[in-house]
């Protein structure tokens, strides 16, 4: 797996201080989409044991509230089986942080995948640029949602997340 960038001190990706890796490989290819740097999967930089330890660094500061995984998309097929393991990690070695994860993938879709056992919050569907929404809180397009992962695995239903105040 490739990525591009590791963001320390976000604020735009998710609840609180986050640190945010921004991986490459994207199948979607949304119209406007504000990263189409990310879409090939052979661009960046390998993704190695010094840019996990960068990430867990980060993780270790009591201000950060968690990591969110963007891009690119994090379940892209070259990138999934990567980011379930290391989401894996960080919920074992980490569990008082959250873990966001930004998809073009609908919940329906993926809501059986490994993944989604150790992602708190997940920001699903394509962007559509005729719904481009710049007041909303943490998705680009009116179409995406930003869902409660937990909740909604043991519900069986679609819970949104409550924006913390």
């Amino acid at each position: 797996m490739n990525y591009h960038n590791i963001t320390k001190d976000d604020m735009l990706n998710g609840d609180g201080l986050r640190v945010v890796l921004w991986v490459a490989g994207c199948s979607h290819h949304c119209k406007g989409c504000h990263n189409p740097e990310t879409w090939a999967p052979d661009s960046g930089i390998p993704f190695d044991d010094d840019a996990k330890q960068e990430i867990f660094d980060e993780l270790e500061k009591s201000y950060v509230s968690g990591i969110t995984f963007s891009g690119g998309d994090p379940l892209f097929k070259g990138n999934i089986d990567t980011i379930t393991s290391l989401a894996k990690e960080i919920r074992q070695k980490y569990p008082q942080k959250t873990i966001w994860l930004y998809t073009g993938y609908n919940f329906e879709d993926i809501k059986d995948l490994e993944i989604l056992k150790y992602v708190d919050v997940l920001c699903d569907g394509k962007f559509v640029l005729e719904k481009r929404d710049t007041q909303a809180h943490w998705v680009g397009s009116t179409n995406q949602r930003v869902i409660d992962v937990q909740k909604s695995l043991k519900s069986g239903n679609v819970v949104l997340h409550k924006k913390s105040e």
